[in-house]
């Protein structure tokens, strides 16, 4: 049987505060539990042109760089969007669409009124690459996020 002295509840006392100040400082100092974000897409345009025979037209020519683990968020293009992939696996998904995952050498197309809702690297270690080809209104932005 232990016999609680005086001594014995001042001790036990000092090391609970110690070890909830320490909770406390710790929780403090590092927050929750932060998670990284997915590395970034980087996108490189190789050519915009206008299109004389197609009125208000431009094709915009881009490579879009995947490093390992990278994701794109939601978006759409309100362009006609042709991929070709150079290197590496990619996976892509238009709403309503079957997620497919694309090698080198494999195509995927997304139309104007298409929701991109699934465009990542398939691989969290390799990187990957793709052309992107968009037809699309002169002046307009080739991605529009969606929410």
């Amino acid at each position: 049987m232990l016999k609680i002295t005086k001594r014995t509840t001042v001790t036990t006392l000092a090391r609970l505060t110690t070890s909830a100040l320490t909770l406390a400082v710790t929780g403090t100092l590092l927050g929750p539990v932060a998670y990284a974000a997915p590395p970034q897409p980087i996108v490189s345009e190789l050519m915009e042109k206008a299109l004389p025979d197609i009125p208000g037209k431009d094709a915009l020519m881009l490579t879009v760089d995947y490093p390992p683990g990278a994701q794109d968020p939601v978006h759409r293009h309100n362009a006609y969007g042709f991929v070709y992939v150079l290197e590496g696996s990619i996976v892509m998904q238009v709403k309503g669409g079957k997620e497919v995952t694309l090698t080198a050498g494999q195509t995927f197309y997304e139309g104007p009124e298409d929701v991109h809702t699934v465009g990542r690297n398939a691989s969290k270690t390799k990187p990957a690459k793709f052309l992107v080809m968009l037809i699309k209104q002169q002046g307009a932005p080739a991605l529009i996020p969606v929410k």
